[in-house]
Parts: structure tokens; sequence; C-alpha cells
């Protein structure tokens, strides 16, 4: 859902916004292989596909690995805010529509672990980088659901910042990613879509869960607006991935289309945006929007959001319950193993 992997550090020592980073670039590596650097170099330019078997520069793939493993804990550390409303949900309706997107968050993260081991790192690398904190996810997920409305807005504006942000890697230059990202992104409109419709719902019921609903929006508006990361003078690292044909689109123009876009979907609903800054302009031909709480973003990714703590103890805690799992499921492989090579014997 989430690519903020371009704009922050894997781990911060203070809750200070981080200094900006260097942008690595493929310099030594075109020294060292001038024509495979050319070669890759003539792929990108012409919005070509690399390939797990193709030559490519180190900086390039470590950006890789950086951005799909992290993209990889936000869809599964993204299932736990609405897998606590799983047993609360109001119908048997909602019931199984909420367990089928859950169940497709983890299969997102399941493609883009996928995905990231085709880069030469496993999953148990990108696992213990998650569980020690050294990588992180989207800051979306540090915040409280606090009530059935948050579903729906997940849905509604976390879901459709997810797609406005993940339909351009569908053109992403690495081939798995870009493969993994076209099925995710369909899914992912579903999610969007299941979310606008509960809400809806919602707002033709009664005047207290019409305030439900417009105190969840109040909530989540700003962080949504976050999502997409600092501004482009604050993200140095995006000007190379969009180079390298990672990134397509930049933060600024990425925040930009979701509001333009959801604007008139709150008409419909009939909800009010919390900016009195939001406004239409004839000029620019696009909404105008208000300063978003970049402290309060830098806090939450560094570590200081109200479920940061929280969230992180949960994937611990499921991972080590379920490593009986994992060994039975190795130790039945060998036994597989074994079998098939004392018949071939």
């Amino acid at each position: 859902m989430y690519t903020q992997a371009l704009d922050i550090p894997d781990a911060s020592p203070s809750d200070a916004k981080p200094a900006k980073l260097a942008s690595t670039t493929p310099a030594a590596h075109a020294f060292a292989h001038p024509e495979l650097q050319a070669r890759f170099d003539a792929r990108i330019d012409a919005d070509g596909k690399i390939e797990p078997q193709d030559w490519m520069p180190e900086a390039y793939r470590k950006t890789l690995v950086r951005q799909i493993s992290q993209h990889a804990h936000s869809e599964i550390v993204g299932m736990l805010p609405e897998g606590n409303w799983i047993s609360r949900a109001p119908s048997l309706k909602r019931k199984a529509i909420l367990l089928a997107k859950v169940q497709d968050e983890g299969g997102h993260g399941l493609y883009l672990y996928s995905a990231a081991e085709t880069l030469g790192t496993s999953r148990d690398q990108m696992l213990e980088a998650l569980h020690t904190g050294r990588a992180k996810y989207s800051s979306i997920f540090n915040y409280p659901t606090l009530n059935w409305a948050d579903v729906g807005v997940i849905g509604w504006l976390v879901d459709g910042a997810a797609i406005m942000n993940q339909i351009p890697l569908c053109r992403c230059s690495y081939g798995p990613y870009a493969r993994a990202m076209i099925r995710i992104c369909k899914e992912e409109s579903f999610h969007q879509r299941q979310g606008f419709e509960a809400l809806l719902t919602m707002m033709g019921g009664t005047e207290a869960q019409r305030q439900m609903v417009q105190d969840a929006v109040n909530r989540w508006w700003w962080k949504c607006l976050a999502m997409f990361g600092p501004p482009d003078t604050d993200s140095p690292n995006s000007a190379q991935g969009m180079r390298w044909g990672i990134k397509r689109i930049s933060n600024d123009d990425l925040r930009q289309k979701f509001v333009d876009a959801t604007v008139p979907q709150a008409e419909v609903l009939g909800v009010t945006l919390p900016d009195p800054d939001l406004k239409w302009n004839e000029a620019r031909g696009h909404y105008d929007f208000g300063a978003i709480d970049w402290d309060e973003f830098w806090a939450t990714v560094n570590g200081n959001g109200p479920c940061n703590q929280e969230r992180l103890a949960t994937r611990v805690k499921a991972y080590a319950d379920g490593a009986w799992v994992r060994d039975a499921a190795l130790a039945h492989a060998r036994k597989q193993q074994q079998r098939a090579l004392k018949e071939a014997a």
C-alpha cells in the first residue's frame, strides 16, 4: 500500500525529524561495469523491465529491497487495525467483506515478500528487520480504529490513497514488483469501494451514525494526506527513484491527485473534509488545501505514534506463536525430500 521507503530511513536514533539523506548513486558501479551499466541505463531509458537474472547496480537493488520489503511490512501490519473489528462487525455481510479484505492484505504481503526475495534477500532477513524496528512500515497503521466507521474510512481514504500511490507502481521498472502490483491494485480497488459503500450506508442511517462517520473522517483525513510522504523538497531520494523508473509520480503530485479525486466523493457521502483552506482553484485547475502537520508524521515514523509499540509487539508475538507451524512444515519437507531420494536410489 505504501511506499514511504524512499523518503524515510530504516531506523532513527532519536525522535527528531531525520536529516536529509544523501542520494545513493550508481557511479561506482558504472565505473566497475561500464558495459553492463550502459545496457541497464538503455533499458531504463527505453522504459523496459529489469528482471531478476539481469545485471543491476547495487544501489538499484538495495533501493528495491528497501521499498518492496517495507511495502510488504505495511500490508501485514495493516491487517491489524481492521482485524480488530472482524468479531464485532455489525452484520454477517460486513463480517464476510472484512474477512475477505484482511485475507487480501495478507496475500499482498506474501506477493511482495516473494518479489523482494528475487533480489537476493531472504524472508527471514526482512522479518528480522521489521521485528527489531530497523525496517519501517507505513505510518498510517500506527493509529487506532475507535469504532466501526473507522473501518469504512480506512477503506475509503487509506486504501484510496494507497491506490493512488500504487497504480504507477504497475509500471515500475523491476518486473516482479510491477507484476505483483497489477493484481494488488485490482484488489485494492475493491477495498476502496467497499469502504465507501459502508460509509454511504451509515450516512443514510441515524444522526448518531452520521456523526460517527464525520468524526472518523476528521481523525483520518490529514493522516492520509501524509501517507504520500514528505514534500518533494524534503524527499531527496525520490529523484533517483524516478530516474530508475521505480517511482513514477512525485509525492506532491500524488497528494494533489488524491485530494482532487476525493473531494467530489466526500460531497456524495455528505461529509465535510476537515480543512478550512480546502477550495477549488480555477487558475490551477486543482483544489488548494491546508498545511500538513509534518511534526506528527515524523514523530509517528520514529516510533512515537499512538499504536507503534502495540502494532510491533503484536507482530513479534504472532511470529513467535507461529514457530511450531514453520518448524512442522520444514520437518515435513525434509521427510519428503528424504523419501524422494530413497525412492530414486
